[in-house]
């Protein structure tokens, strides 16, 4: 079965809107993970618009899941996984401004950097993963970083799928056959849904994790957290 790890940042946003603590960001995680889900994920940023990084500390705490801890790798980011040491690290090279992920690394171009940070992550136990296109020599060049994972950034399919076109996998389906060839464990997300997530997982070999927030909260505002919890992990059965 693939893993569900729950993007909690618009939980982080909601809170953030009024101040205080309401809701609870740890104790929705901690809920989430009693509703079934696999792992909690966090994308800080460094304006902290939702996720703050003391919420990196604070969750550390309480996920008894895998805890994964997305981001772009400047000083700030690599200090904050070292002190806290989560389950896994997603390397996006989103912008400072950005305001969601909407392009993967090239990891050609990148490789000497990437590596690097790997390195160092690697070092501390702390498992790592690229996020990239579904294009094969960004993978075959993630492999090449000593990499554990790659996670395969899906807006582009989640798009075609909405249009109806569901030859849009074709392209992930591929990158997910190299991938294993290349001894890399395969992640994905963005732009998942309960509309699009089974086919997606039908079509994916060797599918190890999705991580979901954006849609999987906006669908629990009207289905219920915990019901939508357990009909995405009745998708990826």
């Amino acid at each position: 079965m693939t893993k569900l790890s729950v993007n909690v940042n618009k939980i982080a946003t909601l809170r953030n809107s009024r101040g205080g603590n309401v809701p609870n960001l740890l104790k929705v995680a901690q809920d989430i993970e009693d509703f079934g889900a696999q792992g909690i994920t966090i994308h800080p940023r460094p304006d902290e618009r939702h996720i703050k990084y003391q919420d990196a500390r604070d969750l550390k705490k309480v996920v008894q899941t895998e805890y994964n801890i997305e981001g772009n790798p400047i000083r700030s980011f690599i200090d904050l996984v070292l002190e806290v040491k989560p389950t896994q690290v997603t390397l996006v090279p989103d912008a400072v401004d950005a305001i969601t992920s909407n392009a993967g690394w090239d990891t050609v171009k990148h490789k000497d950097f990437l590596k690097e940070v790997i390195d160092t992550f690697r070092n501390n136990g702390i498992r790592t993963s690229i996020f990239v296109d579904a294009n094969i020599k960004m993978i075959e060049g993630a492999a090449l970083t000593g990499a554990d994972r790659i996670e395969l950034y899906t807006e582009s399919y989640a798009h075609e799928y909405a249009k109806g076109n569901k030859n849009g996998v074709t392209p992930f389906t591929e990158a997910a056959k190299v991938a294993y060839q290349l001894g890399l464990g395969l992640n994905a997300g963005h732009d998942l849904s309960l509309d699009n997530i089974k086919y997606f997982k039908e079509n994916i070999p060797h599918l190890l994790e999705v991580s979901i927030g954006h849609a999987l909260i906006c669908e629990s505002l009207y289905l219920g957290l915990e019901n939508v919890v357990n009909m995405y992990l009745n998708k990826l059965k």
